[in-house]
């Protein structure tokens, strides 16, 4: 584990992370409205501006090399082209409510989907520039969302606690009941089989379901009173979950169905997402301004 603290002129609001195309690492910075650019080499911190009133909370890297961003205080969809840097924002339709945007994932066609915590689902067509948004089944609640290998896409709601599939062609949800009811589903990410891995945040619990058998499991996360957050898996299928309880990152083997606890070595880490690529695991600490790597091989 390596951890840096973020060299920028004021508090960043660092929120989610994403590995960019350069070996640099992006991240939201919510608080002041920007992409961050982090140099692992030389542990410098560039900032992008997104706009009037920017509040940007998730980041992933498109098919594209560019830099996609969930845009809470734009209420839009922004792209950062890299290395140009110049920033294109996508808001969406004029009828819909401000969405609370969370996170995004590409699916198999090459559209961005996209969720919204007060109860909305979209799409951005990424051909023709065209954003849609639907209202959520159960309302408020849309947070995690991960495509599969296959191009699949999957989300959870934390407010209502399930998982769902949408069908990219339609839009619909199909949701899937965790057999841990009230367990507040709060980010979800796909292992290379296809299995949906699930953070709960209420249970504390890291759960799997399994498309192909309908089937559940489900194991606690060790400690007292676990607060499960971000959950990703890695190219080995390595499953990485944070844990705002113990202020640690645990990895879980699903072979030997073992946790390992990873501490943070300061507290009130607060570890909002995790993304890696092979090799490194990446973490912002949003309670402390700070960026940190386990380097797994």
């Amino acid at each position: 584990m390596q951890s840096w603290p973020l060299a920028a002129p004021a508090r960043t609001g660092i929120h989610d992370v994403a590995p960019a195309p350069d070996r640099g690492v992006w991240f939201s910075a919510q608080a002041s409205g920007h992409l961050g650019w982090f140099d692992p080499a030389s542990g410098k911190t560039e900032l992008v501006a997104l706009g009037p009133g920017s509040a940007p909370h998730g980041v992933i890297q498109g098919p594209d090399k560019a830099a996609w961003l969930t845009d809470g205080g734009q209420n839009a969809i922004v792209r950062v082209a890299w290395p140009e840097r110049s920033v294109k924002v996508y808001p969406l339709p004029a009828a819909s409510p401000r969405a609370n945007l969370n996170t995004c994932a590409f699916d198999g066609n090459g559209d961005l989907w996209f969720t919204g915590q007060n109860g909305v689902l979209g799409k951005l067509a990424v051909r023709t520039g065209q954003v849609t948004a639907r209202p959520a089944p159960r309302g408020p609640g849309p947070y995690g969302i991960c495509a599969t290998p296959s191009g699949e896409l999957w989300y959870c709601s934390l407010a209502q606690s399930f998982i769902a599939k949408i069908d990219v062609r339609s839009g619909e949800s199909t949701i899937v009941e965790p057999p841990t009811r009230n367990q507040g589903a709060r980010r979800v990410w796909s292992d290379s089989r296809g299995r949906i891995w699930v953070s709960e945040w209420n249970s504390g619990n890291l759960s799997a379901y399994e498309p192909r058998g309908n089937s559940w499991r489900s194991w606690q996360l060790p400690g007292a009173s676990p607060r499960a957050y971000a959950v990703y898996v890695d190219d080995k299928d390595t499953v990485w979950v944070s844990d705002w309880g113990s202020n640690a990152v645990f990895s879980f083997d699903p072979r030997s169905e073992k946790f390992e606890r990873h501490p943070l070595p300061r507290e009130n880490a607060n570890i909002r997402q995790i993304l890696g690529r092979p090799g490194e695991v990446w973490l912002p600490e949003s309670g402390t301004e700070h960026i940190t790597v386990i380097r797994t091989a």
